[in-house]
């Protein structure tokens, strides 16, 4: 159980949308191996931007399973594009490790936003449920850390399935819960 700290429960939210549309330093693509482009929020993302990403990410040789790589965000109005390959199946140390992969270039980098689509869930076969736990686990630890709180200003969990928008309403009160007097965690949701 984790207790109650507003300035990392104010670090957080829920967005449900397209995540190409955030105006972020930073979204998070739940890529492939090859980094050049797939199916749902990898396709997105490489359409968004044009081909110039493609040809971008070909100059990096692909990426490992856990592993992140960052690329500039072309033609979508954001600065960065993370990419990063999450594990097949329900693996929760690769999963954590996809995330803290993420969360290493954020900082490298001194980004003060990120935005991250649900990794693995889809056609890697990770659950959604045990997927959220992990997810919201390895945020709340690495917000913990290093003075992280005082680096980033939001990151967002960018979500598109009814299922996974009631996961995280659900457990984000969990991992960071809000005192009384700042109410309840409002999610911020596409206009």
């Amino acid at each position: 159980k984790f207790s109650v700290d507003d300035k990392l429960s104010s670090r957080v939210a829920i967005w449900v949308g397209d995540i190409t549309f955030l105006e972020v330093d930073a979204i998070v693509n739940a890529a492939n191996n090859s980094l050049l482009g797939g199916g749902g929020v990898d396709g997105a993302i490489h359409r968004a931007a044009g081909s110039s990403l493609k040809a971008e990410c070909a100059t990096l040789h692909g990426c490992q399973t856990a592993d992140a790589k960052i690329t500039g965000g072309w033609c979508i109005t954001l600065k960065y594009v993370i990419h990063t390959v999450g594990p097949r199946g329900e693996k929760p140390f690769e999963l954590e490790k996809t995330y803290m992969s993420c969360l290493d270039l954020v900082k490298e980098h001194n980004l003060k936003s990120v935005a991250f689509p649900c990794i693995s869930t889809g056609l890697y076969g990770y659950p959604n449920e045990p997927a959220c736990k992990v997810v919201l686990k390895t945020i709340r630890n690495w917000l913990e850390k290093d003075d992280n709180a005082d680096r980033v200003e939001l990151i967002i969990f960018c979500l598109f399935l009814k299922s996974d928008i009631e996961l995280y309403e659900q457990h984000m009160r969990k991992f960071f819960p809000c005192s009384p007097e700042k109410g309840v965690l409002i999610p911020v949701e596409k206009k």
